[in-house]
């Protein structure tokens, strides 16, 4: 390597004097992989975490600017000129519940740990099983006969651990079993919801954000509410089974789905039984939504 260098050095030396080329060290190289490395370790945070949706806010905000600029709107810059001072410190008020998170994981696990961890083979991602679907479709129906009420959220690319600490922790294998003694009413875990990653359930009797979004029906109670709170600020898909009349409804993307059977069901069930190749991994919930989008289009006519 460090023959190498010298043979660059001296190739630069004799033919590339005219070019204003700056010198670079080893500590400048060692420089540009710390900052390399934090760079993207932010960006993981931030992807696996309901902050990736408030990052791309700020971006749109960020390329209206931009474009400002490009095109001398003067007022429109003068106006983020003197927001940028009150922006940082918004900045800092609306990732502070992912920042504390953060540095509390920094604290606890092992820095260097995480230097030689990197994924680059892993090809898929993995989702829930054909098995787990079955498990959840045979509960939900089960308990729909019954009136039996239910709320499980099933966790996506977004990291719900802060719903997750609210409830109290489960891990177990997802069967139909499990879940229809969780919200037997009357028992100890029957009020609020089951979060399920992968094909476990890893936390029940969880606190969900309620949706306040004014279009959704009246008639609708908390557990629908909770729903589809949950799906505007993360990924995740959410069955709910009314207490009242017994009818499943699946929430994803701020959107309800209301009176599913059990086809209805398995069909946006399976949106999170595909694997894909890392490199593919930039528009999944895009697609996913838009595929979502479409079945309530389909339902609506």
């Amino acid at each position: 390597m460090g023959h190498m260098w010298s043979m660059f050095l001296l190739f630069r030396d004799k033919y590339l004097t005219w070019m204003d080329l700056p010198v670079i060290t080893y500590i400048d190289i060692v420089e540009i992989i710390i900052i390399a490395f934090l760079f993207y370790t932010i960006l993981v945070w931030i992807k696996s975490t309901r902050a990736w949706m408030l990052f791309k806010g700020l971006m749109v905000i960020l390329v209206f600017f931009l474009l400002a600029a490009v095109f001398q709107m003067n007022t429109i810059l003068w106006l983020a000129e003197k927001a940028v001072n009150v922006g940082v410190i918004a900045i800092v008020v609306i990732f502070q519940p992912e920042m504390r998170r953060a540095l509390e994981q920094l604290g606890r696990k092992n820095f260097f740990s995480g230097l030689i961890s990197f994924d680059f083979g892993k090809d898929e991602v993995e989702k829930i099983s054909e098995k787990t679907i079955n498990e959840l479709i045979r509960a939900c129906f089960e308990m729909s006969k019954v009136k039996t009420g239910a709320l499980i959220v099933i966790e996506d690319t977004v990291v719900l651990s802060e719903y997750e600490r609210t409830g109290i922790a489960v891990d177990a294998v997802l069967t139909n079993q499990l879940l229809i003694n969780i919200f037997e009413k009357n028992t100890p875990l029957h009020d609020g919801a089951v979060i399920v990653r992968g094909d476990r359930i890893v936390s029940a009797t969880c606190y969900l954000p309620l949706s306040d979004n004014m279009e959704l029906s009246k008639e609708l109670g908390t557990r629908h509410r909770a729903a589809v709170g949950i799906s505007e600020v993360s990924d995740s898909l959410t069955i709910v089974v009314s207490e009242e009349n017994g009818r499943v409804s699946l929430a994803a993307g701020g959107k309800l789905v209301r009176g599913l059977d059990q086809e209805g069901l398995r069909r946006r069930l399976k949106v999170l039984n595909k694997y894909e190749p890392d490199n593919k991994r930039k528009g999944i919930l895009k697609r996913r939504l838009k595929n979502v989008k479409k079945d309530i289009h389909a339902d609506d006519e």
